[in-house]
């Protein structure tokens, strides 16, 4: 039993009264007696607060002071003691104070204090808690008494609270607070009288979200839509309490601004109790938007404290017209030349997708790909204005850029006079070059790869027979590298022909059969033909060379003779003399220790060098076959050697064989002896 079972009033020697209060108790009693005296105040330590029931006694009344005494357990003596104690109307002071809210967590343990302060103290003091339904009913979930106390069972708290009581502080202790906790607890403390006091405390749960998640649209949007756009949706979930979404663009905070910005918002509550929210922004974009960064801003509740995150960062494709059209030559660079590959590039400051483009030169149209069109070997009737224009396919809008393009050329070098030119010898001589170009040009002459002149024009003084032969003219545009054409011209100049080589020249051969070479210039090519010195016509096969004609005879000799080679022409002729000397070839001879062979074949050899060899030869022999006829009628007579006449010749020969000859030549130092009939001889042979 929470009240008193009975109340006894007996009165003692004035001024004072006892009154015994008797609580019964399953197998126990116990009796508690109040002695109060008049006009008396045992305390002025109590105050009036807001939320006690205790009544303060007037002037007059009874005061208190607890006096605890055994008396016999009589019910009607109980009684009488509350009726008395009623009229008197003494009662117990209750206060209670706590916090507003105390904010946690979800997961976490909460703390909710419960401040009291009685004057009957802890002994008969009973402390409830409750919460509030969302009905406004009140569930109890825990109740302490003197002598019990206990969690309520069947509630959403039975086995995840605890009570803790120190002194007059009683800690109502939840264990993983979840965001269904999210209630307003009474805490609400009784005396044995039936006065009581109560306070509430809001208990506030926390749940941070998870990371908000964003997603752009997929396709380009047009600047051209009549209604705002999609942009993009940005979802935060499980947070508590509900989160808070901000979109931005560039750093800047998106409103809602009618047909303009429209940003809608929905929440989900899931099973958990959790706030999941998803906010969705349309907008009508312009082409600054092409570069504009969004983003969204979550704002969430924690303890104390109010946190933001920010989502990723996103672009969006933003479709708009162009207002300007550009078109250039993308190659080659700088100046076009005939035979190049022009490639031309059109662009514009627009992105729209349902577009056609294409490039008018001429009355003719051609096609563009990837904004580039290619033409191949460009002549110049290519140059010109081509038009890049751009037509939208939506509302037709045309729009069109142009750009001029030259192609340089240069035609082929024309010399005058054409192909060939001949003049008189000793005559000037005049030409001249030129090619057609749309630039400046240079102009160089070249005879035999060598550089003979610079300028439109060839000019000689005085032509020689040594100024014929092949020009070539070079035109170049300097300031373009590749650009150049040529073209030759043939100079011939008329005179008597020239025969290359001296006027009389010197043969001397072994050989019985000849080759003669005569090379005359001169124009008109000169006719070369050969003779005799006993007036026989040779027959002779003549060319013609670049410079006049060349001529080749072959002939068989017997002797010496002089050959005739006679260059003529319109104006003149010119007669070279060829001495030809036969050589006779001698026999044979064995030389001494040596297999070399006598030359048989000296042809063409000069009578200075190769005759005084000859010479000498001849002499030194003569000399020899003096000498050894001398030593050999020496050694007859027994002049040599210690003999006498009589000396023994059985085993020697006398005949000429025995002579020996004593060569040098003059290309060895080597002795060679040789007998008188040629034939060659050991030296011991001598």
């Amino acid at each position: 039993m929470t009240c008193a079972e009975g109340l006894s009033l007996q009165r003692v020697s004035a001024p004072f009264c006892i009154i015994c209060l008797s609580t019964l108790r399953r197998h126990s009693s116990l009796s508690l007696c109040t002695v109060f005296q008049e006009d008396q105040f045992l305390s002025d330590s109590f105050h009036t607060h807001t939320r006690t029931h205790a009544h303060t006694p007037q002037r007059g009344h009874l005061q208190h002071r607890p006096i605890v005494m055994a008396l016999p357990d009589t019910a009607p003596l109980l009684v009488g003691l509350l009726l008395l104690f009623h009229a008197f109307g003494a009662w117990a002071i209750v206060e209670v104070n706590m916090e507003d809210k105390v904010e946690v967590m979800a997961g976490e343990t909460a703390q909710i204090t419960c401040m009291f302060t009685t004057d009957e103290g802890l002994g008969g003091t009973t402390i409830q808690w409750f919460y509030v339904l969302p009905n406004k009913e009140r569930q109890r979930i825990y109740n302490k008494e003197p002598m019990h106390e206990a969690a309520e069972q069947n509630t959403l708290f039975t086995h995840r609270i605890s009570l803790n009581v120190n002194g007059t502080a009683a800690v109502l202790v939840i264990r993983d607070v979840g965001v269904r906790d999210n209630l307003e607890f009474i805490c609400v403390i009784k005396t044995l009288t039936p006065e009581e006091a109560e306070g509430r405390t809001q208990l506030q749960v926390f749940k941070s979200p998870t990371f908000p998640t964003i997603e752009a649209v997929e396709t380009g949007i047009s600047v051209n839509e009549k209604d705002p756009s999609k942009i993009g949706s940005c979802r935060v979930k499980n947070g508590y309490p509900k989160p808070n979404i901000t979109w931005y663009r560039n750093n800047m905070p998106l409103r809602n601004t009618p047909r303009e910005v429209v940003v809608t918002s929905s929440t989900t509550i899931e099973s958990s109790g959790l706030f999941s929210v998803q906010s969705e922004l349309t907008m009508k974009v312009k082409k600054e938007d092409k570069d504009a960064v969004f983003y969204c801003e979550v704002i969430y509740f924690v303890p104390g404290a109010t946190k933001m995150t920010e989502s990723q960062h996103i672009n969006i494709t933003v479709y708009y017209l162009p207002t300007e059209v550009t078109i250039w030559v993308e190659s080659p660079k700088g100046k076009i030349k005939e035979g190049d590959t022009l490639e031309l590039r059109c662009d514009n400051n627009g992105n729209y997708p349902s577009s056609i483009t294409t490039i008018k030169h001429q009355n003719s149209e051609y096609s563009v790909e990837n904004k580039t069109m290619v033409r191949t070997n460009v002549k110049r009737l290519d140059g010109g204005v081509y038009e890049c224009t751009f037509e939208e396919t939506d509302n037709f809008e045309e729009i069109s850029g142009s750009t001029k393009v030259s192609v340089n050329y240069l035609e082929s070098a024309v010399i005058t006079p054409k192909d060939s030119i001949a003049v008189m010898e000793g005559e000037e001589l005049k030409a001249s070059c030129n090619a057609l170009s749309s630039l400046q040009t240079s102009t160089t002459w070249f005879k035999n790869e060598k550089l003979v002149s610079k300028g439109n024009t060839l000019s000689v003084k005085s032509a020689t027979l040594e100024t014929a032969g092949m020009y070539k003219c070079v035109v170049t545009v300097p300031e373009m590298e590749g650009m150049k054409t040529s073209s030759t011209l043939q100079v011939n100049v008329k005179g008597s022909p020239q025969i290359l080589g001296p006027d009389v020249q010197e043969v001397e051969t072994y050989e019985t059969t000849v080759n003669l070479t005569c090379s005359a210039t001169g124009f008109p090519a000169p006719t070369i033909m050969w003779t005799t010195s006993d007036g026989k016509n040779l027959n002779a096969l003549q060319t013609e060379t670049e410079d006049g004609a060349q001529s080749v005879v072959t002939f068989k000799i017997t002797s010496n003779v002089k050959v005739f080679c006679n260059a003529s022409n319109d104006f003149g002729s010119k007669v070279v003399e060829f001495n030809i000397k036969t050589i006779i070839q001698n026999t044979s001879t064995n030389y001494v220790n040596d297999p070399v062979q006598t030359p048989t074949k000296s042809p063409n050899i000069k009578k200075e060098s190769k005759g005084f060899v000859i010479a000498i030869i001849i002499i030194a022999i003569f000399l020899l076959a003096i000498l050894g006829s001398v030593l050999y009628f020496l050694y007859k007579k027994g002049r040599i050697c210690g003999r006498s006449g009589k000396q023994d010749f059985s085993k020697r020969k006398s005949s000429k064989d025995n002579i020996v000859v004593e060569m040098k030549s003059d290309n060895t130092e080597e002795a060679i002896l040789l007998g008188v009939n040629g034939e060659k001889q050991q030296p011991n042979d001598q």
